[in-house]
């Protein structure tokens, strides 16, 4: 367990319980009948937005990017903590929603408590969304930011990746990008409860035996699919176990364990593991999916934010052997 030295995930506590009480009863019942179409979809955005209330660490800096690069754009926002310094690293965040959810509105009070406990700014990106953007787009838009990084003058190892849910599957897409061409590579990446299998194989077993509080396989295959597009779930493009693992940075992965997508974590750790590559795996007992998010709720998400600060700092300022 080095990157932390920590013994192991706490039981949930009684606000967790209480909240996967809430969503299973309240939220899980909704996203059951949900479709991502139409006007449907621009209703479910602008709730989602909402989450974009939360209050922010006192004396963040909030500055949004939209910067010329290549043949694209990078646009987001950087959030930057009181004591955060580009000079320690910077992280590359890459959000969650299914890929047709989420925004830097949705995520910030989220990526701005990382930069607190990383102490390093945060650049929150604001890639193009299914199913108006099917794939590549989202993951053209994740290489085109890590790569305007490096032209900053950002040193590879000094760049980390951070990701939830289906900005997991992004993450993933591009270091196995980066590790084919044998680019740099990024000195750390941090998972929270990736959603990596587009082909959701295993969800329906996993929700049978453990009835996920709010994401339904349904809508999981749902968004895949629309994330697919014309190509399919099962492209081998989008399959981001595939191809050589050995040159991955060390990757720390925290799950809650009530997740249907639990075992795509396990899975990585597995194909990670294997390569001689530092993985290392947290499933929080009791937790949601991407429980951190909850962090103004139940006292682990901001335990585990203070986790993944402290692996990201150990990690770059002591890269950890390959």
């Amino acid at each position: 367990m080095r990157g932390t030295g920590w013994a192991g995930p706490p039981g949930p506590s009684v606000r967790a319980r209480a909240l996967a009480r809430y969503l299973r009863a309240c939220a899980r019942p909704v996203a059951d009948r949900l479709r991502f179409g139409g006007a449907q979809l621009r209703v479910v955005r602008e709730a989602y937005d909402t989450v974009g209330f939360t209050p922010l660490p006192r004396g963040t800096k909030v500055h949004a990017v939209s910067e010329q690069h290549g043949d694209g754009q990078v646009t987001g926002v950087w959030l930057t903590a009181r004591d955060a310094d580009e000079s320690a690293g910077v992280v590359l965040y890459l959000h969650g929603g299914g890929f047709v959810l989420g925004s830097p509105r949705t995520h910030r009070h989220l990526a701005a408590l990382l930069s607190q406990a990383s102490g390093m700014p945060v650049l929150l990106l604001d890639y193009r969304r299914a199913p108006e953007h099917p794939y590549p787009a989202a993951a053209d838009d994740a290489l085109a930011a890590y790569q305007w990084l490096l032209d900053q003058g950002h040193p590879a190892d000094k760049v980390v990746l951070a990701s939830d849910s289906a900005g997991g599957h992004l993450a993933a897409w591009l270091l196995r990008g980066l590790a084919r061409r044998r680019a740099a590579m990024p000195g750390a990446a941090v998972f929270w409860s990736p959603f990596l299998d587009l082909t959701c194989s295993e969800l329906d077993a996993r929700d049978a035996e453990c009835r996920d509080p709010y994401i339904p396989p349904v809508r999981a295959r749902e968004v895949a699919a629309l994330y697919a597009g014309s190509f399919g779930v099962d492209h081998p493009g989008l399959d981001v176990f595939r191809g050589p693992k050995r040159r991955w940075p060390p990757t720390l992965v925290q799950v809650g364990g009530t997740e249907c997508l639990l075992a795509d974590s396990r899975r990585l750790a597995d194909v990670l593991a294997a390569a001689g590559v530092h993985c290392e795996l947290q499933v929080w007992p009791g937790q949601v999916h991407v429980f951190p998010a909850f962090y103004p709720i139940v006292p682990e998400g901001r335990l585990a934010i203070g986790q993944a600060g402290v692996f990201l700092r150990e990690v770059v300022a002591r890269p950890l052997a390959a």
